[in-house]
């Protein structure tokens, strides 16, 4: 009758710090909160962070992540432990500080159907020396823009047209035109994706019917 009423409920116990580690990480950690002796303490936080390398054998000697093994130790004792780390202590105003908000481009393109990364790829472009790799890396971006048009138009494009885009998002430092150069054709383009979109679509099928022969195969009892 004593062990029934000296048993725990979730809904008694107080919430976990951190969950992952369960329910008796947290009491080893509160064991050491209430110890009075500083080597004493000291010894039972070293021994913690060694089992809670155990958990992940293949990282507990690295420099990293032993610092943040013991971050989760002074987080799972709400910071009231008192003991001496190997590493700065991180304090619970820092992480309670709201992170900065992310930047988002606010840009909004003239030919969106580029995307961003092509524009970032001319501003790298124009930056180079003039030379074969240079000229190599805007060929490179002209035929990747043209790729990028002919998703967009699903049509015929001619180079003059990309020439054109290439020139103006260049701010004119970049001019195929006048190099006469010639880019993969669009009928390559359209016909390499016709061939990417059959074969996903026969590896779709043949899954599928993989599936179904697996399902059809198996006993039933």
């Amino acid at each position: 009758m004593d062990q029934v009423e000296n048993l725990e409920y979730n809904t008694e116990r107080p919430q976990l710090i951190i969950p992952e580690y369960g329910r008796h990480f947290q009491k080893m950690v509160d064991h050491a909160v209430s110890i009075t002796d500083d080597a004493e303490r000291n010894k039972i936080a070293k021994a913690i962070i060694s089992v809670m390398g155990n958990l992940q054998p293949h990282l507990r000697d690295v420099p990293d992540f032993q610092h943040k093994l013991w971050d989760q130790l002074f987080i799972m004792s709400d910071f009231k432990l008192d003991v001496e780390s190997p590493f700065p202590i991180t304090s619970k105003e820092v992480l309670q500080e709201r992170p900065a908000p992310l930047k988002y481009p606010q840009n909004f393109p003239k030919y969106r159907f580029y995307g961003n990364n092509i524009k970032r790829m001319i501003d790298v472009a124009v930056e180079w020396e003039k030379g074969d790799m240079r000229d190599g890396l805007e060929y490179a971006i002209a035929n990747h823009m043209k790729k990028c048009y002919l998703n967009w138009n699903k049509d015929v494009v001619d180079d003059s047209a990309i020439f054109n885009h290439l020139f103006e998002l260049s701010d004119g430092r970049i001019d195929l035109a006048k190099a006469d150069v010639k880019l993969t054709d669009s009928g390559q383009f359209l016909k390499n994706r016709v061939a990417k979109s059959s074969k996903a679509y026969n590896n779709s099928k043949k899954n599928q019917r993989n599936n179904n022969n697996n399902h059809r195969s198996k006993k039933r009892y």
